[in-house]
Order: structure tokens, then sequence, then C-alpha cells
């Protein structure tokens, strides 16, 4: 089966990992010579695969307004949160990338603290051949219906039993 539309990567629960598989996911898309952008909401201090992607061509957009916890936030922490989030998002999508990472993207949803027009946007209107990789927990259910993959840190569904092959930069 020929597919140039990219498939959509949930990566969701409460347990380790979720963070870890997507960028697994993008070292691999990396190394396979595809270009990787990655937005990581509601997260501000550096992490130890931030600068190696980076030096490997990741264009990264991370940061939220202080080093609280999203539920720690006043309203105004809040609303900073909300605007740069939101600001990170439209630029990662004006830039073009086979694979688009959304590290959180399911509690920043959860909070609003993004913009949920266009987190929604950039799942469901991807350009085509776009792998879309999003974590976090509690996703909406839009989101598991529009997931082509569905991972809560066991397989809970593959492309495979619908016929799309191992693809390479991706499975392999």
């Amino acid at each position: 089966m020929t597919r140039t539309r990219g498939l959509v990567h949930l990566y969701w629960g409460d347990g380790k990992g979720k963070t870890t598989a997507a960028m697994g996911l993008a070292l691999r898309a990396l190394g396979s010579g595809r270009s990787v952008v990655i937005v990581q909401f509601l997260k501000g201090g550096q992490s130890g695969e931030i600068p190696l992607l980076r030096s490997l061509g990741a264009r990264i957009f991370r940061g939220k307004a202080g080093t609280k916890f999203s539920f720690q936030m006043s309203e105004e922490e809040q609303a900073e949160t909300l605007a740069l989030q939101t600001e990170n998002l439209r630029q990662a999508l004006a830039c073009r990338c086979d694979m688009l990472v959304l590290d959180e993207a399911c509690s920043a949803w959860q909070t609003g603290l993004v913009d949920q027009e266009l987190l929604k946007k950039a799942v469901l209107e991807r350009p085509d051949g776009q792998e879309v990789v999003l974590t976090g927990r509690n996703p909406p259910e839009w989101l598991r219906e529009a997931a082509d993959y569905i991972t809560e840190m066991r397989c809970c569904r593959h492309p495979f039993e619908r016929g799309i092959s191992a693809r390479e930069g991706v499975e392999f």
C-alpha cells in the first residue's frame, strides 16, 4: 500500500518513556537524513537530548513561564506560558519538516496552555509526508481517533495491521 500522507504517533499514559520514545524516533529520522522540528510544551529546563538533537540538525522550540508546574502557576504565568507556547507552535509550523514532534502536547491541550485550534490543525492538517509525534497524559478523544499509532507504554495499535509496511526512518 502506497501512502504519501505521514502518520500520527501517540505515546501517552502515566508511565515513564513517552518523551524518550518520541526523541528516539526523532533521532532515527535525523539519522536517515530527514528533517525534524520539536516543540516541547511545559518544559523549560535543559534536558540531555536537546544539545545532541540540535547538533544533528533538529529545530527545537521550548520554554514556559518560570519553573513551576502548570497547576502551581499564577494566572499571569499561565497567560505568559500560553502565549509563549502558542508562538513556539506557530514558529514550528512555519518550518518545513519530515517529522514534527509535539512533546507534552496532551498536557498542554488539557491545561489550556496552547492554542487548541492551532494544535488540532498541526495534527489534522499536516502536510503530505509529514510524521507527527505527540506525547503526554490523557489525550483528547479527537487525537486518539486521529492517531495511527497509539502506545500507552504498551502497543495498543500498529499500522502493520492495516497493511502499512515498516518505513525507513520511522520503524527502522
